[in-house]
């Protein structure tokens, strides 16, 4: 195993843990904006529509997989400068 991917292991794994409440955080945030409501909507809440519901699930994903992607990259480049490898 490459000295730069031993690195990168711990450094992953807490990218991954900030990413995810950062990403929480800004889908609780766009939610608010898009939706004009405080709380996101439930696939089993009764009383959301089929559309909301949805919608909520699409944009969720996409925010979580744009952080993540970002959060990933930002990590190997910065491993990347400290190993002159780059991880993986």
């Amino acid at each position: 195993m490459k000295g730069s991917k031993i690195v990168y292991k711990p450094v992953g794994l807490a990218l991954g843990a900030v990413s995810g409440i950062a990403a929480g955080a800004l889908f609780k945030q766009s939610w608010k904006v898009l939706g004009h409501d405080e709380d996101t909507p439930d696939a089993t809440d009764e009383e959301r529509s089929w559309h909301e519901v949805l919608l909520a699930a699409a944009l969720q994903g996409a925010i979580f997989a744009g952080v993540k992607a970002a959060v990933d990259r930002a990590g190997a480049t910065a491993v990347r400068r400290v190993t002159g490898t780059w991880p993986g």
